[in-house]
């Protein structure tokens, strides 16, 4: 049985509703995510892996890690350490038992953490990683300043997230979904609907594509691009520190 993450105060109310929504609904969450999504969540995450796989980082931080997934999935790049910190402790339990099952904890380590406040030194990781996880920063432009400050020089920023599909009839149905279906799919299995509201509202409020990518280079990165996943459905970011 691994150690609990004990609850802690988190300063700014977004931040606090943030990590109360998810510790409310984190013992649901793994199953829902797959559910919800019809394991395409789980392709995404490979196709982000496959990004930074290529820059062969040997250290790995994923920001807004939640239970730990991504984390768990980038270990097929082989690093020495990846290093994943939420401000979830529902989560991060999750997450923590996850590892402990699998028996991986000599290979990564969940902590908690604030995206806009990173605990580790400068130029400390190969690759940054976050899935879905950008929207609920309380300040975008703070967490991407944060994460290039914790990247190595050549070292690789990629961010997995949800985006509105632009074309008819993708952008029609996708709307639909969100709007519609998942909420109350998602009350029925976690018995809070709050969550699965904030979720559309969330990525509809969200900097996409091009803006985005300003974004990431506004806070330093270089080489910044992106590519849609699902037809729009999602989008991988990619940045580089230089």
């Amino acid at each position: 049985m691994s150690q609990m993450v004990k609850p802690y105060s988190i300063a700014g109310s977004k931040k606090e509703q943030v990590a109360s929504m998810f510790n409310n609904i984190a013992g649901k969450y793994d199953f829902l995510n797959h559910f919800l999504s019809m394991n395409i969540d789980k392709i995404w995450r490979r196709k982000l892996i496959q990004v930074i796989k290529k820059n062969s980082p040997l250290q790995i931080l994923d920001v807004a890690t939640g239970t730990g997934d991504l984390a768990i999935a980038a270990l097929k790049c082989n690093p020495n350490h990846i290093h994943g910190i939420d401000i979830s402790e529902g989560m991060l339990n999750v997450g923590i038992e996850k590892i402990s099952t699998r028996r991986l904890e000599s290979k990564i380590t969940l902590q908690k953490g604030d995206a806009e406040n990173i605990p580790f030194e400068n130029n400390k990781f190969d690759a940054i990683t976050v899935a879905f996880g950008v929207r609920n920063f309380e300040n975008l432009e703070a967490g991407l300043q944060e994460m290039y400050r914790v990247t190595k020089n050549n070292g690789i920023c990629a961010v997995l997230e949800f985006t509105m599909p632009e074309k008819f009839p993708v952008k029609q149905l996708y709307t639909f979904y969100f709007k519609y279906i998942l909420p109350v799919l998602g009350k029925l299995v976690s018995k809070d609907r709050s969550a699965y509201t904030y979720l559309p509202e969330s990525v509809k409020a969200f900097p996409q594509y091009n803006t985005f990518v300003n974004k990431m280079e506004q806070a330093g990165f270089a080489n910044c691009s992106f590519r849609k996943l699902s037809m729009g459905i999602a989008c991988i970011y990619i940045g580089y520190k230089k």
